[in-house]
């Protein structure tokens, strides 16, 4: 959670009680701490610690944006200033988290303190005028495990929202020339959305891969892990390709600033290195560095995203929507060539030779059943949408690389979402339910969140702490 930053701004207004809302105040500052989560607080700008006034409201920002905030929580102390929230959260540009703490019962006179939910009312309203997207988290106490979930879920879609902003992605080739699915626009990328391109020919590559080997240590390293956690099945001078090459994709990641790869895997590279790369992919892809086949960009943003909804803390994989299951009507197999990470086997993971290909170097593992969310990150004729859902591990037949046979709601319903588009047979599947902060994440990225099955109420349901 340190990897996330967030200003602190309880606010109040001056007719309701300004002891009581510096005591709430202080008693989330409590709770934050609490939960170990990084923020920069406002005690500094005035005595009470509060947003209400202009003149503070104009420090409190300084102070956030040379603190590098990633999203800004108002908690509604009393009744709130709601024109100082918007004018603040106008201003910063981040995600915004919304919530008050539940008022009391009124004393033996009648007598209300704070009218917290009331001010969530307004302040709701009036950052809508200024259209400002923002997060609600329902009217709870401190103590209630709404405030907890909903609060971790926030920071988790400042992660998406935050990586997403800054994402650049290692292009290696160009599209492989029957790849017309996975054509992208990298002016109309970088336009709306701010994501940029690195491309870099194959010989860039190539010549990487020789420094690696000459400089051994990096290279003999990868070997040593390989032969730990894997199977090997391919040559020794093969398997010094894949860590070459795992060690020169990651060194030009470094260089060019990015954090994600879409590589032109096939089949120009075969003629230069001899080997496939998916290995090395499925290397750096256990590492949290996400790399893509095909030069599939959008699938390198959707691996971007799902493993920021998930906080790091669990690797994503890419995958081929291929074949119906034979048994299964809404089963479906998952399944690429081998660039799957590690950890997402349940087997111990063989480098061996692909389905379709004659050279060495890809990964051959079925992936771990349970529950997982799967989604794709796609766009055409200027609009772009984030189709997510759920699936489930399922038995079915063994087949070749990286695979796993999944369920879901209802087949017939995605695999038409998938022809209709403007999806294509990629997708990126991860071993949690970030379901509802990918939702939530697509109000301040603009892009329109496109769920596979009947959900949406319940994903709400669910954003708001029931």
């Amino acid at each position: 959670m340190k990897k996330i930053r967030l200003g602190f701004a309880p606010t109040r207004r001056s007719i309701f009680s300004a002891p009581d809302a510096i005591k709430y105040a202080d008693l989330t500052r409590k709770k934050l701490d609490e939960m170990g989560i990084d923020y920069v607080d406002i005690t500094d700008i005035n005595e009470e610690g509060l947003l209400y006034d202009d003149n503070d409201r104009i420090k409190i920002a300084r102070k956030f944006k040379e603190e590098k905030v990633d999203g800004l929580f108002l908690p509604h102390t009393n009744f709130g200033t709601e024109y100082e929230c918007a004018r603040l959260a106008k201003e910063l540009n981040v995600p915004v988290l919304l919530w008050g703490p539940r008022d009391e019962r009124p004393d033996e006179k009648g007598i209300r303190l704070r009218d917290s939910q009331c001010g969530l009312f307004a302040t709701g309203k009036v950052l809508r005028r200024f259209r400002v997207p923002f997060t609600y988290m329902t009217n709870c106490r401190l103590e209630d495990p709404e405030f907890a979930r909903g609060l971790k879920d926030f920071l988790a879609v400042c992660n998406v929202v935050k990586v997403f902003r800054s994402t650049r992605v290692l292009q290696i080739g160009p599209r492989p020339f029957d790849f017309w699915s996975t054509m992208c626009n990298e002016g109309e990328l970088l336009e709306k959305f701010n994501i940029q391109l690195a491309p870099v020919p194959i010989p860039e590559l190539t010549s990487e891969m020789k420094k690696a080997k000459e400089e051994k240590t990096q290279v003999e390293e990868v070997i040593k892990y390989c032969r730990e956690n894997m199977n090997i099945a391919i040559k020794d001078e093969e398997l010094e390709n894949v860590a070459a090459l795992k060690v020169a994709m990651k060194n030009l990641a470094e260089e060019y600033g990015c954090n994600a790869i879409a590589i032109q895997c096939w089949n120009a590279l075969q003629g230069e290195i001899g080997i496939m790369p998916c290995a090395a992919n499925s290397l750096l892809n256990e590492e949290g560095l996400p790399v893509v086949c095909e030069t599939d960009i959008h699938g390198a943003i959707t691996a971007v995203m799902a493993e920021a909804a998930g906080m790091g803390e669990t690797r994503t994989f890419f995958a081929d929507w291929t074949v119906r299951h034979p048994d299964n009507e809404n089963g479906e197999l998952l399944q690429h060539c081998g660039p799957w990470p590690i950890s997402v086997a349940k087997e111990k993971p063989t480098i061996g030779y692909p389905l379709a290909f004659d050279h060495p170097g890809a990964v051959e593992a079925e992936a771990k059943h349970g529950n997982m969310t799967l989604c794709r990150f796609d766009g055409d004729n200027g609009e772009y949408s984030l189709l997510l859902g759920h699936a489930k591990g399922v038995d079915g037949p063994y087949t070749k690389g990286t695979y796993v046979w999944v369920e879901v709601e209802n087949l017939k319903r995605l695999e038409a979402k998938l022809v209709e588009g403007p999806y294509i047979h990629h997708c990126v599947g991860i071993h949690k339910d970030v379901v509802p902060v990918l939702y939530e994440a697509c109000k301040y990225i603009g892009v329109k969140p496109d769920l596979y099955d009947p959900i949406e109420e319940d994903v709400k349901a669910y954003l708001r702490g029931e």
